[in-house]
């Protein structure tokens, strides 16, 4: 398929921007990797594991999703997470469709979901409520019952279950999503995934594994940041792709539990990342990893401007 193909459908087409919109952990990013059938969105068990808004791009021969996952939105502890919830705000502001997603077995609403309604409530943008996770159980009432408990709070232009992990109903999301979506030609070409550098694809990937391989508080006192990418295609010379990152964080204890014993932990997080990265760039991945302590980075505006946070 090319460019030349859909615009000679241009008054057909359709193309637009969706915020998928959730608590942390509901599966947005999920989502996102299952439509694209490919992983471009970090994944992980731990909350706020999306940080920036982050363009994800589905095109067809009959539409073109730009998706947009947008920070997990909370309450805010920090100029980090007054970040986050800013990107979220501007997201909504600027999409075509928002896709609410929420859990099947909700049975109440929370904190954080109280946050995510007080948004949606001044928003004039069409709501379409994808409910995840469905596979949990095989009583619809479930669904039903959740669908109802959200709906007194809003009111969704579309309803849709299904299951990211087992992909159920994906293509009645895309569906529903491309109804709502102007028509007009496709903004990206067609064979881009993503909106972004592979340097910020890196970051990402290697951040996702820190996430993966440590507990607690340590993942989201991280930030990564690669000081040099040079990839074949930018130096013929080279054979493999050289990338050298920092890991920063918060306190020498954080070091020492990325580190590990030996430097074992270290280890497996850049094998893990380098595995990851030479899939998804085609090439042989040099991957060097250090740590440095910066107390209070999350806390201070100016240091998250340095770590590549724009306000």
């Amino acid at each position: 398929m090319t460019n030349n193909i859909i615009a000679n459908e241009e008054h057909e087409y359709r193309c637009g921007f969706v915020a998928l919109l959730g608590r942390p952990n509901v599966g947005k990013s999920s989502i996102i990797n299952t439509l694209l059938k490919e992983k471009v969105a970090a994944v992980s068990s731990k909350p706020q594991t999306t940080r920036n808004a982050i363009r994800c791009i589905l095109t067809t021969e009959k539409e073109q999703i730009i998706f947009v996952d947008t920070p997990g939105i909370h309450k805010p502890k920090h100029v980090l997470g007054d970040f986050m919830v800013k990107e979220a705000a501007k997201t909504l502001s600027q999409v075509d469709v928002i896709c609410f997603v929420v859990e099947a077995g909700d049975r109440t609403i929370g904190e954080k979901e109280e946050i995510i309604l007080e948004f949606l409530s001044n928003s004039t943008v069409p709501i379409v409520l994808a409910v995840n996770k469905i596979d949990k159980f095989s009583d619809q009432e479930v669904f039903w019952k959740t669908v109802e408990m959200y709906e007194t709070r809003i009111s969704p232009a579309a309803v849709v279950p299904l299951s990211a992990k087992k992909s159920v109903n994906m293509d009645v999301l895309i569906e529903t999503l491309s109804g709502m979506l102007p028509m007009q030609p496709p903004i990206y070409p067609a064979d881009m995934l993503m909106d972004t550098t592979e340097r910020f694809l890196a970051a990402e990937v290697i951040r996702e594994k820190i996430l993966n391989f440590t507990d607690q508080e340590v993942p989201h006192g991280t930030a990564v940041v690669v000081e040099e990418f040079k990839s074949p295609e930018e130096y013929p010379e080279l054979k493999t792709c050289e990338i050298r990152a920092t890991i920063v964080v918060d306190r020498e204890g954080q070091k020492a539990i990325i580190i590990g014993r030996s430097g074992a932990k270290l280890k497996t997080i850049g094998m893990a990342a380098r595995k990851e990265l030479e899939e998804k760039f085609g090439y042989p991945i040099y991957l060097q990893l250090w740590v440095k302590v910066k107390p209070g980075w999350r806390k201070s505006q100016e240091e998250l401007r340095r770590l590549g946070y724009s306000f």
